[in-house]
């Protein structure tokens, strides 16, 4: 199989990426990516001898270079995306164009030649927000975004099942909790936390910091989406979780424990604006159906990732523009 990777160079793109390739010995991949700030194709540069392997730059909303990749493919599995609230927050401008219009302009070419098989990859995060009593979310959970961000991907959600109704477009969903591991820009919880500690800066936690999120590692991710690319039943949304449900002032305790460092590095800063309390995920379906669980214990997988950041200084100091 040929597949065609669009955002390949993120973070759990290129998880992906590195798992299928060692994976599959027979198949080949088209790295997609337009290398926005949390892109980097050196998170892949292993591959770049390999003749499976082939790294194109570009924009997932350029109709015309989409075409041409989609041509050469068997599969697509998308994961470009803009994804961090924050920015989506200050300026959802590149929000609506990449996760939108960008998801448009594949399921166009998809259909267009020979409705080729489309995996997508979304987030807990379109259900909107738990309270501490409520089950976790499920496949049948209501659509409730409260945010710029997870209002451009539950939109683009639904774009995917509606080229499946309509057109036959053989597609999975997949709507995933908190990822963490290797390659991730240090903007998020757990990154951000690891290097700033690394660089002996304080950790901000907004709020009182009892938010609580399901942590999931990035390569039992990769294991589902395999297992939902090559054994999922077309027109069906599964539900990854990682059974790991944290605050996130305990998360940041846990790498400070881990660390060897005091809470004398945590700062409580003002709370994000519109900022969900709780994202719970059921993956009983998957599990069920499928035969996927996680295998990653959270301590384990953190204990895993603070590694990878202490070995990988240059590479997350390069990303933010930190390298003297």
């Amino acid at each position: 199989m040929k597949i065609l990777v669009t955002g390949g160079a993120g973070f759990i793109g290129s998880n992906f990426i590195h798992f299928i390739l060692n994976k599959y010995k027979d198949y080949e991949v088209i790295n997609l990516d337009a290398l926005t700030y949390a892109g980097d194709k050196d998170s892949l540069k292993e591959w770049g001898g390999d003749s499976r392997y082939r790294f194109v730059h570009g924009n997932i909303c350029d109709k015309n270079l989409v075409d041409n990749l989609v041509s050469e493919c068997g599969a697509i599995v998308h994961f470009a995306a803009e994804s961090h609230v924050d920015r989506s927050i200050s300026n959802a401008v590149n929000f609506i164009q990449t996760n939108i219009v960008g998801t448009f302009t594949l399921l166009e070419s998809a259909r267009n030649h020979g409705n080729k098989r489309f995996h997508h990859i979304s987030t807990d995060e379109v259900f909107g927000q738990l309270n501490d009593s409520d089950k976790p979310f499920n496949e049948i959970s209501n659509y409730d975004p409260r945010s710029p961000y997870s209002a451009s991907k539950a939109s683009s959600d639904h774009l995917v099942m509606a080229y499946y109704h309509t057109y036959g477009l053989p597609v999975t969903i997949s709507n995933c909790s908190n990822n963490y591991g290797p390659y991730q820009f240090p903007e998020k919880l757990i990154s951000l936390a690891i290097t700033n500690i690394l660089e002996n800066k304080k950790i901000p936690v907004y709020g009182d910091g009892l938010q609580i999120r399901d942590w999931l590692y990035v390569e039992d991710h990769c294991r589902a989406i395999d297992i939902i690319l090559h054994d999922g039943k077309i027109g069906e949304v599964y539900c990854v979780g990682g059974n790991s449900e944290k605050k996130n002032i305990d998360v940041i305790k846990t790498i400070l424990s881990l660390m060897g460092k005091d809470e004398s590095f945590i700062e409580n800063v003002e709370d994000r604006a519109g900022h969900d309390r709780r994202y719970a995920i059921s993956y009983e379906k998957i599990k069920n159906e499928l035969g996927w669980e996680p295998e990653i214990k959270f301590e384990d997988g953190l204990q895993k990732t603070i590694e990878w950041y202490k070995e990988n200084e240059i590479w997350w100091k390069l990303k933010n523009n930190l390298c003297l």
